[in-house]
């Protein structure tokens, strides 16, 4: 660069030779202390506010984690026992059945067994919901409370 094209550029003009406007050099820096320190505690509080709302979910996610652990593991022993409930009423079932004398006494210990078997599965299923459903809203439950108890904090 030449020193006419450092001149020129120190007199207004830039590289494509047009006029820079000069905006006067007015002394402002407690303006801008001001508004820095503004931003500073501004966003000071609102990491803050992100610390405390990360730390609120994180006790909602162990809850519910805890929670859900415990329910599981309701379901699962009830599973169990629904199933071991079941293989014994099949063991009596054939026991009877090779007892049975005739074709009718097979036919009516039939007949019998599919009715106990029914209405044994439709308690065995309502009580797998029910599980199923408080497993669902003791799960839920924490995160609930705890997202309402941060969405308040925030206003």
């Amino acid at each position: 660069m030449s020193e006419s094209e450092v001149n020129a550029g120190l007199n207004g003009a830039n590289g494509f030779r047009m006029p820079l406007f000069e905006f006067p050099r007015i002394a402002l820096p407690g303006v801008f202390d001001e508004l820095a320190k503004q931003g500073v505690a501004r966003a000071q509080e609102g990491c803050e506010k992100v610390k405390v709302a990360s730390e609120e979910m994180a006790e909602a996610l162990r809850e519910s984690y805890s929670s859900n652990a415990r329910s599981a593991t309701d379901y699962g022993l009830k599973v169990i026992e629904t199933s071991n409930a079941n293989t014994a009423s099949a063991i009596d079932f054939f026991a009877h059945l090779l007892g049975g004398k005739s074709v009718t006494d097979v036919f009516t210990l039939s007949v019998a067994q599919a009715h106990k078997a029914f209405d044994t599965a439709s308690a065995q299923n309502k009580e797998l919901w029910e599980l199923a459903q408080k497993l669902a809203t003791e799960t839920g439950e924490p995160i609930r409370k705890h997202v309402a108890k941060v969405l308040r904090q925030a206003k």
